[in-house]
């Protein structure tokens, strides 16, 4: 009998990023003989390797990229002509000596003695119960329905089952060279190597597991997070100066400019799909726009088509050429050759790193042609693009590697960036990204970066339809707004009326509050594998709501999103909304806080949406940023109704390879005892590079009252009231940020409670009251109704008189039927108007 200590996980960023100096003995081997290896990988994950002539292969698969595992408890009885092998989660049971694996001599069962979801596998078994994984791209869907059928979404990782089955014998493996290129398994289709997980419905076990030994998902640069344009238009550097300036204008916050294809030569005999040459009409001097970009603080990433190869009329042909050993005098074009080491070396180096150097962050690969390799057949083109991009920019670059590209399969989770493709403008396709988006997470793909508002399908805007998509993008992994070529399909902001003009910049605005949660998340997906975006069954897998609820999931980890995908009716939408038992759960558009282990109905204006917030929680966010290149602006600590939370906020510099190691902690937290609230703002942890030594925090308490007093750290402080939003704002001065600081907040004994739909109610009153004046412009408020309109404001300027404007308008709000008749409002305007309101 054998036992190893409990394992840990990890991995350094070079097994991530596939680049590996050797290979050893694989570890962990349970049993052993001439033909069969059986290792545990951790105590929920066994591989099983069957080799005719005894060469089992520790080299690097495409899936496999770790072969070093961590220690596992595992248990051997090897007794006669049967082994058994057991951990914590599975019991192995294997018949010696009858060749290949099969159900005759192969079974994998449940422990007896654990409880868990009870299972007995055998090879051959289908599992029906799989909760599926992702697919290549979104190309023609309407919905998830191209050519009246139904997308094939391929399985995940996940099962109810509690089991998954990887069968790894036939795909490629990285050779041993200084930068791993493909090759042919010994034996290949002769060898049987497979992976067994078993995990019962603890899925997050399941997918950090997963990466023991298929490696994590790379964190992306933190200006990823930021809002992404792009539009397939022929832009030029003149448009592209006027589209930033009018971002700049109308106040919207912008990170990534994406530019379409047009940048290159297009025309035949100059360019193409494929293009490598600046289009000089459009773009005078490349050097000169992408330093624009640069001094803009602005990333740049270009469109690339590269199945076409090089041709002869590329600037830089000749150098491609002599490159190949290809007389540049023959104009012989040279075809794309993707498995060729040679080729892709020299494509890199001739056509891309000229524009790399002259500033282009990094790049969109955009696949569209011949799915595999010619020289290898089941080489995906997509995948291995991927993976070389990516790894010749972690190679190359001191800055972290990103690229976006669709789906190449399993492994691909190592190569962040998802370009989900050309989808159909309905209402249909936005109904179906919720659900596409989050189950994604089940093969680690959890950055999927959509065409926001659809591609293409219509010739012009429905603006409810994008704005519900700018709402989902939001709450997306990525957000990146996109169009195909039609003059109609204009997103920017300011092409829409002004009060939607508002809504789309609020839209961006509250992304970039969410910066430091959501990369906070992002972090989590690197050490955890949790995606930002995640089904509800990793939270609740024994709710059946959790399977049920496809289009709901969670936003990390505090976080409830329910988007709207279907139209309004009577300029409302209304939702059935499951809100999970545990702990309560905080409207954001409303200011209610509902209680948790229930369905509610809630109906929501344009302007809102259902995202749900864990009561208690403390989010750190932004106030108003520009983009999200600096690392050291202040931090709005915001604080939910409840009794307590707990956040740690992550660092880093935002844009090194550095980030396994050199990053920094926050602890925040909140607590409630009686009329007390206590905010602790705890001693940063950890060091980066450019790490700002002090910094300025706010305190924001949301669904407050006005309190009697604040103390920061043992010293009295003022405090600023938002009577409109019902929210306390407290000030901590830019200190050290190695000192802890500690907010007291003092409340009224009797102290109202507000997180009841008064915030909501303000804010529906002050819109109705605007269209009623826009019905009828002479309309003159009586002393009632003009005053519940006002109350929120009044409260900013007299916070000492809180409860007295709560009480007037609770009691006026009750009473809104007849106010507004006695307001002088007929019967349809009334009904109009309590429609607007309840």
């Amino acid at each position: 009998m054998k036992f190893n200590s409990v394992y840990r996980f990890g991995l350094s960023l070079a097994a991530v990023c596939c680049i590996f100096t050797s290979v050893s003995a694989q570890k962990n081997v349970a049993y052993q003989d001439q033909n069969v290896r059986i290792s545990v990988i951790t105590d929920g994950v066994v591989r099983m390797e069957y080799a005719p002539d005894g060469q089992f292969m520790n080299d690097n698969s495409f899936i496999a990229v770790n072969r070093n595992y961590p220690a596992a408890a595992f248990k051997v009885q090897n007794k006669g002509r049967k082994v058994e092998i057991s951990t914590a989660q599975f019991v192995l049971t294997y018949n010696k000596g009858m060749g290949k694996f099969t159900a005759d001599n192969l079974q994998i069962a449940s422990p007896k003695a654990k409880k868990t979801i009870p299972f007995v596998w055998k090879p051959g078994m289908k599992d029906e119960k799989n909760l599926k994984g992702t697919y290549r791209t979104l190309d023609g869907y309407d919905g998830n329905m191209h050519d009246n059928e139904p997308m094939p979404i391929e399985d995940g990782l996940l099962s109810r089952s509690g089991w998954t089955f990887i069968d790894d014998s036939e795909s490629y493996i990285f050779d041993r060279s200084e930068w791993p290129w493909v090759a042919h398994r010994a034996n290949e289709g002769n060898t049987q190597d497979w992976y067994f997980m078993a995990y019962g419905h603890d899925y997050k076990k399941a997918l950090k597991d997963f990466t023991a030994f298929s490696g994590k998902v790379p964190l992306p640069p933190r200006y990823a997070f930021g809002y992404w344009w792009s539009r397939y238009w022929s832009y030029s550097d003149n448009e592209m100066r006027n589209l930033v300036s009018h971002f700049r204008n109308y106040n919207v916050p912008l990170d990534v400019m994406v530019v379409d294809i047009d940048w290159h030569y297009r025309e035949n005999g100059k360019g193409g799909w494929t293009g490598y040459t600046w289009n000089r009409r459009l773009f005078p001097s490349p050097k000169g726009f992408l330093k624009w970009l640069d001094d803009e603080h602005l990333q740049s990433t270009f469109n690339l088509h590269p199945a076409d190869g090089i041709r002869n009329f590329e600037e830089h042909y000749p150098e491609m050429a002599k490159w190949m050993d290809v007389d540049p005098a023959t104009k012989q074009d040279i075809a794309w050759q993707a498995s060729d080491k040679r080729f892709m070396k020299g494509w890199i180096e001739t056509q891309l790193r000229p524009m790399e150097k002259d500033g282009v962050d990094f790049w969109w690969l955009d696949w569209q042609q011949w799915n595999n390799d010619r020289l290898f057949p089941k080489l995906s083109n997509t995948w291995w693009l991927n993976y070389v991009v990516f790894t010749d920019m972690e190679r190359t670059y001191d800055r972290r590697p990103m690229l976006y590209h669709r789906w190449g399969g399993l492994g691909n989770h190592r190569y962040q960036i998802g370009f989900s493709g050309d989808a159909i403008i309905s209402w249909r396709s936005l109904d179906y990204q919720p659900y596409f988006n989050s189950t994604a997470s089940n093969v680690l793909y959890g950055f999927w970066s959509h065409d926001i508002g659809g591609h293409y399908g219509v010739s012009a805007i429905d603006p409810e339809l994008y704005i519900r998509w700018m709402q989902f993008g939001a709450l997306s992994p990525i957000l990146r707004t996109h169009s195909t070529k039609n003059s109609g399909l204009n997103k920017e902001p300011w092409e829409f009326d002004y009060h939607k003009v508002d809504i789309i910049r609020s839209i961006v605005d509250e992304r970039y509050a969410l910066a430091p949660y959501i990369y906070t998340m992002a972090r989590k997906t690197y050490d955890d594998a949790i995606a930002i975006c995640r089904p509800m069954y990793y939270d609740y897998p024994e709710n059946n709501e959790a399977y049920d609820n496809r289009n709901e999931y969670m936003f990390g980890d505090q976080m409830l999103v329910y988007p709207i995908t279907s139209p309004m009716k009577d300029g409302t939408s209304k939702e059935k909304v499951w809100l999970p038992a545990g702990n309560d759960w905080y409207e954001v558009s409303s200011g209610t806080l509902l209680k948790g282990g229930q369905t509610v109905e809630r109906s929501f204006h344009l302007d809102e949406y259902p995202l749900y917030i864990k009561a208690g929680s403390v989010i750190p966010m932004y106030g108003k940023v520009k983009n999200l290149q600096g690392n050291d602006e202040p931090v709005v600590v915001s604080v939910y109704p409840g009794t307590k939370g707990q956040f740690s906020l992550y660092e880093d510099n935002g844009n090194d390879k550095n980030y396994a190691d050199e990053y920094a902690t926050t602890e925040l937290t909140a607590q409630r005892n009686g009329n007390m609230l206590t905010v602790s703002i705890g001693a940063r942890k950890g060091s980066y590079k450019d790490m700002p030594s002090a910094r300025r925090f706010k305190v924001k308490i949301v669904a407050s009252v006005v309190p009697e007093s604040i103390m920061i750290n043992g010293q009295k402080a003022d405090f600023e009231y938002d009577g409109n939003n019902l929210t306390l704002i407290i000030d901590v001065p830019e200190t050290d940020c190695s000192v802890a600081k500690k907010i007291n907040i003092t409340y009224p004994q009797d102290a109202l409670d507000v997180a009841d739909g008064t915030i909501g109610r303000f804010r529906r009153i002050q819109q109705n009251c605007l269209t009623a004046k826009r019905d009828d412009a002479e309309i003159i408020f009586g002393e009632e109704l003009g005053t519940m309109e006002s109350t929120g404001r009044a409260i900013s300027y007299y916070p000492n008189r809180f409860r007295e404007y709560i009480e007037a308008f609770r009691k006026n709000y009750a009473n809104l039927p007849q106010i507004l008749k006695n307001n002088g409002l007929n019967d349809e305007r009334v009904e109009k108007f309590l429609k607007a309101t309840y």
